[in-house]
């Protein structure tokens, strides 16, 4: 490697936005050049294709990599953060041997810190991911968001009103569409326009979901069952097209939802990752064994998780001063939270959350937020100001705040910038 794993570290840590100086143990999204944004129009160049957006990995990234490639894989492991697999890698953890195959991997690979997207979370990045464009210019600003337009507070993975359980696609009774809510263009149709087809292997119970309906449009849709169903049918597609230039995107989700209920330091984690290693690992042997040596495999991750264990000082239930003095229901996520305060009551509310929670919260001016590019820039997005609303609070350590009123069994969480939730690693090698 021509560089430094802890030079690049770094310099991501110490990236700041304007005007967010001296805020200590967060990381900001580096959008020129170092975060998941820029991914797209690097996977661009490596099959030779026209840029969807024009912001790219920056150079010495980019060509760390090799290049060009006849096809390129990209899995997204939801919630591998950069602080995760460095545990892998170096073994400093719970030891399984399937996770040795990942250091000997890497012998002949490249890996390299980026960031997050702001909000670190599933909604935002995968629609990143698939656009090349930043939450700022897309407009999917978080799990929930406050869709002026529909009047509702809306879970952005379903595409149902936020309030409802189990209502996945309940927004289309307002009128919504998912194929036509995003305006701008598609990796999957634009390397279609430029004669390179796209897989999606995504598991059956997201494969149409509406964020999938939204994004997955001119790809062939793959959903899989398990971990061997996914690795074969991916196997099955590379081996089987010797002449296509081929781009396949894998997303697996079970990492993020063992972090969710038993924390990211849970041995589930690690034993979830040996299984999954174990697949690949197969993949990878099958993969080489046809020696073309024109496939590029990457991986990366959406965010990372922080350890946030259920705390009712953290519940708005438990506050109905603060709940009184809302117009709406808080929006976004649990670590970057966007609040609607009543009329004249922005201060009293900026207040409140200053005198009951003193130094746990960053609290922005929701117009302050867009202007420094916490979310970034672009062209933005026409109704990006009513969705981000007055207020942006940002949490400090192990402080969250929750609004829903299920029973909080999460013990991690993501969304916010510390360096565990918005550090993710892109590592990858030639098969």
């Amino acid at each position: 490697m021509s560089f430094t794993l802890e030079e690049n570290v770094r310099k991501l840590v110490e990236h700041h936005l304007t005007g967010f100086d001296g805020q200590a143990g967060m990381v900001f999204p580096n959008y020129s050049g170092y975060s998941l944004a820029n991914i797209p129009d690097s996977i661009c160049r490596w099959l030779g294709a026209e840029p969807i957006r024009g912001r790219p990995l920056a150079e010495e990234v980019e060509t760390a990599f090799g290049g060009p490639y006849k096809r390129v894989v990209l899995c997204v492991i939801d919630a591998l953060g950069w602080q995760r697999f460095q545990t892998i890698l170096t073994g400093c953890r719970n030891h399984h041997a399937e996770l040795d195959f990942w250091p000997r991997w890497l012998e002949n690979g490249m890996i390299q810190p980026l960031t997050s997207i702001s909000p670190s979370t599933t909604a935002a990045a995968i629609t990143t991911l698939w656009t090349g464009a930043t939450p700022a210019e897309h407009g999917v600003v978080g799990y929930e968001v406050w869709l002026k337009e529909y009047s509702m507070v809306a879970n952005m993975i379903q595409f149902g009103a936020a309030t409802f359980r189990g209502d996945s696609g309940g927004l289309r009774r307002a009128g919504f569409r998912p194929d036509t809510f995003m305006t701008l263009p598609t990796l999957g149709s634009h390397l279609s326009r430029q004669g390179i087809k796209t897989y999606v292997g995504q598991h059956e119970s997201i494969a149409r979901s509406g964020l999938s309906e939204m994004l997955m449009q001119g790809v062939s849709l793959l959903p899989y069952h398990t971990l061997s169903d996914l690795w074969q049918t991916l196997g099955n597609i590379l081996g089987g097209s010797p002449d296509e230039r081929l781009f396949v995107y894998a997303y697996w989700g079970d990492l993020d939802a063992l972090q969710h209920f038993f924390g990211p330091d849970d041995i589930r984690v690690d034993l979830e990752m040996a299984a999954f290693t174990l697949q690949f690992a197969n993949f990878c042997r099958r993969m080489r064994e046809l020696g073309r040596g024109d496939t590029l495999v990457l991986f990366t991750a959406d965010h990372g998780q922080a350890f946030t264990p259920p705390n009712p000082r953290y519940e708005l239930h438990n506050h109905p001063e603060l709940v009184s003095m809302l117009a709406i229901p808080p929006s976004g996520e649990a670590r970057f939270t966007y609040i609607f305060p009543r009329s004249t009551k922005e201060d009293a509310v900026s207040n409140y959350i200053k005198d009951t929670w003193p130094g746990e919260f960053l609290i922005l001016r929701g117009d302050a937020a867009i202007a420094a590019g916490l979310l970034g820039d672009g062209n933005l997005h026409p109704r990006l100001a009513d969705r981000v609303g007055d207020l942006v609070v940002v949490p400090k350590g192990r402080s969250y705040l929750r609004w829903s009123e299920k029973e909080n069994a999460m013990c991690g969480r993501h969304g916010g910038l510390s360096p565990a939730e918005m550090l993710v690693p892109l590592f990858g090698s030639v098969v």
